[in-house]
């Protein structure tokens, strides 16, 4: 037996307790750093999808944006007859 690691049995109650936190504690944290590495891999996929997506919102929203801008090219009669082609237009 060795003279610095004492007998399981001469071992106080203090130390086995301590032994086995300290055991629980890294277990714990392995598998708190285990689930942060997915996380953040997880994370990671989110950012480089949004950088595919973004180029196409900025597109649709460019095309939103003409569109509010322009004014139609036939603006309706206040005989109420309607655009032509729209179904509202009377001959």
């Amino acid at each position: 037996m060795n003279a610095s690691q004492p007998a399981e049995d001469e071992r106080t109650f203090f130390e086995r307790e301590r032994e086995r936190l300290s055991n629980e504690i890294s277990r714990d944290f392995e598998e708190l750093i285990s689930s942060t590495n997915m996380l953040n891999r997880k994370l990671e996929d989110v950012v480089g999808m949004r950088k595919e997506i973004d180029p196409i919102a900025d597109l649709w929203s460019s095309f939103y944006q003409l569109m509010r801008e322009q004014k139609p090219d036939v603006e309706l009669g206040t005989d109420g007859q309607g655009i032509p082609g729209t179904g509202g237009h009377v001959v």
